[in-house]
This record gives structure tokens, C-alpha cells and sequence, in this order.
């Protein structure tokens, strides 16, 4: 007699014992997860030992795995570094000699600079900074444009300082209180510095938009003395701003008007340093002759 085509399970004890263990596996995590349930709630101590315990294990288990992947990353970049190393190496080898070479013109020019200064007795007379506070507070977007520091009249600030980062110039204190003082920064509409720049040393003005950015004017109308890209620098012209502090940087040029951007941002700075007021050289009192 030929053997039944669908054959019931039951008549398989593999089958059997398969499903028996599947049941068990199956109350047993379920036992488990109510045990873990009642510690938690009843003993949240022991379920965050048997949780560090959980977090030890689980370390251990995939510590092995990701050095591995770590080990042939490794190897990986190696291999890639030793076939790349010549290419690396030519172009390393031609920044190194740019530089250089960047470097000397830069020591010429030093030198050269200080030769003609001494040959036109020209003295400048940098202040140092006073201080350096903290910025605590700015405004929000609006058009008028402040921070505030934590230094005031009784650590020497007053009003019309400049503040400055790293960066570049941040603008000139507004009011003073006895323990903070309050900036009027570039980007504000009442802001004016007077500026030159830094490629044709044209003469040019520098004034706040109130939206984060500045406006460049030539005192000189006509041409087009801007281009994108250019540098603007204080020119110490009026005193208040020490010369050759970096302002902006022009995005877009109009005619004989550019826009550009500060740069430093206050936003993302926390410490400022306060300059006392520049007095120009051609402002101080002339020296007398010598008989």
C-alpha cells in the first residue's frame, strides 16, 4: 500500500518535540518579562543592577565584533594611504614650497615696511586692549543691533570703546551700566566706520543695513572701486577705531556701492576685547621744535 501524500504532523516526534519546545521557550520568556515587570516596579534598584548587567553583557558581546570592523577599517585606509602616499607627497610637496615661498615675500615685505617707516619717522601709536568681557545677551533680528557685556564703567568701559574678536572689529559700546555695558554693532543702522580697503586702498565708508550685513560707500563717487571678495580694514581716520582692524568681506557689488558681510558674528562668539578710543596721530598736539 503506498504511503499517504500529506502525512499529519503528529506522526512526527521531531515535530512534536519541536513545537513542545517552542511553548516552553514561549512561557518561559513570558514568566520572565512579568518577573522584570514586578522588580521594576517594586525594586527599581535591583532592575537597574540587573539593567547595568544587561549593558556589561552586551559589551562584551559586541566588543569582539566591532574591533574586527574597526581593525579591517584600519587596514582598509592603510592600504589606500600607501597606494596614495606619492600623490600625497607631491602635492604636500608643492603647498610646503608655495608657502615658502609666501613666507619670504611676507618677510621682505615686513622688512621693507619697517625700513620706510623709520625713514619717515612715522610712529603709530596702537592702544592696548583694556579689558576682555564676556558677551551675555544680544538683541533679536530687528534694526537695531546690540550685545551686551559683562564689564561696565566700574571696570573702566565707556561709552564709545571699541569691541573687537579675533575675527574682526564687532562695533563700539553704546551705554554703560556699572557692570555691563551695551554695543551698537556694525550691522546697525546708526553704525558708520570709516574704512579702507584692503586691496586699492580706496577710501570708503561703512555703514549698517540693520539685517545682519553693511554697506560699503566710496567717499569718492564714480567707478566701480569694489569687487567681490575685497577686504575692508579700519582706517583710523577720526579716531575711535584703531587702523587695519579687518570689518567685512564684499558679497555683492551696485555701482560705486557694495554689500558685505562682518566678520565676526556675535552669535557665535563669547569673549570680546574693548579697545580704548584711537586718537589719530594727526589729532594729537604737535610736538614743539627743537631749538
Amino acid at each position: 500500500m503506498a504511503a499517504p501524500r500529506h502525512r499529519r504532523r503528529g506522526f512526527s516526534r521531531r515535530v512534536q518535540y519541536s513545537l513542545f519546545a517552542g511553548y516552553v521557550l514561549a512561557v518561559v520568556g513570558v514568566m520572565v518579562a512579568v518577573a522584570l515587570l514586578a522588580i521594576a516596579h517594586l525594586d527599581p534598584r535591583a532592575f537597574a543592577t540587573l539593567r547595568g548587567v544587561a549593558i556589561d553583557a552586551g559589551s562584551l558581546i559586541s566588543g569582539p565584533p566591532r574591533a574586527i570592523v574597526r581593525g579591517a577599517a584600519d587596514i582598509s585606509a592603510e592600504i589606500d594611504a600607501y597606494f596614495d602616499a606619492a600623490a600625497q607627497n607631491r602635492a604636500l610637496k608643492r603647498r610646503l614650497e608655495a608657502s615658502e615661498r609666501a613666507r619670504i615675500g611676507a618677510q621682505a615685505l615686513a622688512l621693507e615696511n619697517a625700513r620706510l617707516k623709520r625713514m619717515a619717522l612715522l610712529v603709530e601709536h596702537l592702544p592696548r586692549p583694556l579689558l576682555s568681557a564676556r558677551i551675555v545677551g544680544s538683541t533679536p533680528t530687528a534694526a537695531r543691533r546690540f550685545v551686551t557685556l559683562a564689564a561696565g564703567s566700574s571696570d573702566g568701559v565707556r561709552p564709545g570703546m571699541a569691541v573687537r574678536a579675533p575675527e574682526g572689529l564687532i562695533g563700539r559700546v553704546f551705554e554703560t551700566g556699572m557692570i555691563a555695558s551695551r554695543v551698537l554693532l556694525l550691522t546697525d543702522g546708526e553704525s558708520a566706520v570709516p574704512v579702507r580697503m584692503a586691496r586699492n586702498g580706496v577710501a570708503a565708508l561703512v555703514t549698517g543695513r540693520g539685517d545682519g550685513s553693511v554697506e560699503i560707500r566710496g567717499l569718492i563717487a564714480g567707478g566701480r572701486p569694489f569687487r567681490r571678495g575685497d577686504l575692508a580694514l579700519t582706517s583710523g581716520v577720526g579716531g575711535v577705531y584703531t587702523p587695519n582692524v579687518p570689518v567685512a568681506v564684499v558679497v555683492s557689488v551696485t555701482g560705486d556701492r557694495a554689500v558685505a558681510l562682518p566678520l565676526a558674528d556675535p552669535a557665535r562668539i563669547g569673549m570680546a576685547l574693548v579697545y580704548p578710543i584711537y586718537q589719530a596721530p594727526s589729532d594729537a598736539a604737535p610736538s614743539q621744535p627743537k631749538p
